[in-house]
């Protein structure tokens, strides 16, 4: 080989070791055999050959001399401690183990939840719906998921599916909403759309106790359909709550004048005609009982029953103090005003709205409800949805319809006023929901904003599934910074950057000045 392209073949080995940089590098962040590595794979190859071509005479002697001899040792030993390293990593990935260091066990399950995992009867699958926009969500959910799986004993495993890149396996799994997580076991299934412990947790519970879990809903007064007919039907709650393992049926009561036994709540939604005494008073008995309604009522005005006694109103008002307002929610900061928007930062202190903070739920032309001071006995009230300060009920429709409205105190309902309002007799356990619109649950509005989860929330509190278990609290410490005095600082800067790094200096100089003397 020439001398003078000699002196070329050291860049060989540069291309070799940088290629062979990148090429770890792009495996460690990526951790795919993907082309960019396959190229700077092949660059190390090439820088390789061409030391090899352009210096043949020094490649010998790397590899026949002294030091291959010694080289060849210190490859061997480098060989034997990766080959240590690698028996290492194995070891502890497939015998993994995680330790809580905080002083409060913050991020350790309840017992509650640890003998739910212990005592679950058939392995669980859960599939956690993410797509990329919910980075800090997904890995706050992985977190959540590993703990479950590393106490589960094998029975609990996961995987993540982003919902956009994988449309067919969410519609398989009827999700309607991104960061939903599906458990199954068996042929059973319940959707989670938190992912916090109490409702994982809830989930495991009810899986492992199927049971049957049926709530119906009323018909036979122009109520909306369950099964897909239009923008009125409510075909997407009824997917929903199926997901979450409800069975979900029809109740006609003036064809059939008795409440199934199995009724866990029962959904009054809206409606053209008004209850009759009959069925209100088969109502009554069902409360009376302990069981529960979800009762969506619509403006008059709107449902055609203006000027008509509603008997399931006036027992509402009577024996549960919520008296629905013959009104028409206006809300001028909304277009179109008849929307009222609920106040995001005015949520009630309440199992249904508790995740609903910070999410707008949007009520189409709705009525409000007025919640009484003076409450019959063992009743307790929780307004729930309320507007803002700005909305109003308004009782004149004349105006409404003129599109000239205008607040007027003497007799409107002013601002802020109730959409939802939710009771609980405490002595015979029944409970309420009373809201003051029917359309927000429908196909057109359910997956807008917070409205698909007041619904369902709303349906799980009545039929008392909303939390099946009540975790033992985690006390926290509490801890206070003390801001150290002006004094405190200066003699901490003294000590640290000043003192003790000129102590060292100089000791280091008293040994250099003893060694120079002896010498």
């Amino acid at each position: 080989m020439n001398t003078q392209w000699r002196k070329f073949a050291p860049f060989g080995l540069y291309l070799a070791l940088t290629a062979l940089a990148v090429s770890v590098g792009l495996y460690i962040v990526r951790r795919t055999f993907d082309l960019p590595l396959q190229i700077t794979l092949g660059l190390v190859v090439l820088g390789l050959a061409a030391f090899v071509i352009l210096d043949p005479q020094k490649t010998r002697e790397l590899l026949t001399g002294r030091q291959a001899k010694y080289g060849s040792n210190a490859f061997l030993m480098t060989l034997a401690f990766i080959g240590i390293l690698v028996v290492v990593n194995v070891l502890v990935f497939n015998n993994s183990k995680s330790w809580d260091l905080t002083e409060d066990k913050q991020h350790t399950l309840s017992k509650e939840t640890l003998e739910t995992l212990e005592k679950l009867p058939e392995p669980i699958i859960v599939q956690a719906f993410f797509s990329s926009r919910y980075p800090y969500s997904t890995e706050q959910t992985r977190t959540l998921l590993n703990s479950y799986a590393d106490n589960s004993a094998g029975k609990l495993t996961y995987e993540f599916i982003d919902p956009e890149a994988n449309p067919i396996a969410a519609q398989n799994a009827q999700i309607t909403r991104d960061g939903t997580l599906v458990f199954r076991m068996g042929d059973r299934s319940e959707q989670v759309t938190y992912a916090d412990e109490t409702e994982m947790t809830s989930a495991l519970i009810r899986l492992a106790n199927p049971g049957d879990r049926t709530v119906y809903f009323l018909t036979g007064h122009g109520e909306s359909p369950l099964e897909p007919a239009g923008e009125m039907s409510l075909s997407q709650l009824k997917t929903v709550l199926e997901s979450k393992n409800y069975t979900v049926k029809s109740l006609d009561l003036l064809s059939n004048p008795s409440i199934p036994e199995d009724a866990l709540t029962i959904i009054i939604a809206g409606g053209l005609k008004p209850i009759s005494d009959q069925e209100k008073e088969l109502f009554k008995a069902y409360l009376e009982s302990g069981k529960s309604l979800v009762v969506l009522s619509e403006p008059p005005a709107v449902s055609g029953t203006e000027g008509v006694v509603s008997p399931l109103e006036t027992y509402l008002s009577e024996s549960w103090g919520i008296t629905l307002d013959n009104d028409v929610v206006i809300d001028p900061n909304v277009n179109p005003p008849l929307i009222a928007v609920s106040d995001t930062a005015s949520y009630g202190s309440h199992p249904i709205t508790e995740r609903l903070q910070g999410m707008a739920t949007i009520f189409p032309t709705s009525r409000s409800i007025t919640l009484q001071t003076e409450l019959p006995e063992n009743v307790s009230l929780t307004p729930l949805v309320v507007t803002s300060q700005n909305a109003w009920g308004e009782t004149d429709i004349n105006s409404i319809e003129s599109n000239q409205v205008t607040v007027d105190a003497a007799s409107d309902h002013v601002g802020p006023v109730t959409l939802v309002a939710a009771a609980q007799n405490t002595a015979t356990q029944a409970r309420l929901v009373v809201v003051g619109d029917s359309d927000f649950l429908n196909d057109t509005y359910f997956s807008n904003y917070g409205n698909g989860d007041l619904i369902v929330n709303a349906i799980d509190w009545a039929a008392a599934q909303e939390n099946l278990l009540n975790l033992t609290p985690k006390q926290t410490t509490e801890r206070v910074l003390i801001t150290p005095e002006n004094y405190q600082i200066g003699l901490m800067f003294l000590i640290l950057v000043l003192v003790m790094p000129l102590a060292v200096v100089a000791l280091g100089v008293t040994v250099w000045i003893q060694r120079k003397r002896r010498m």
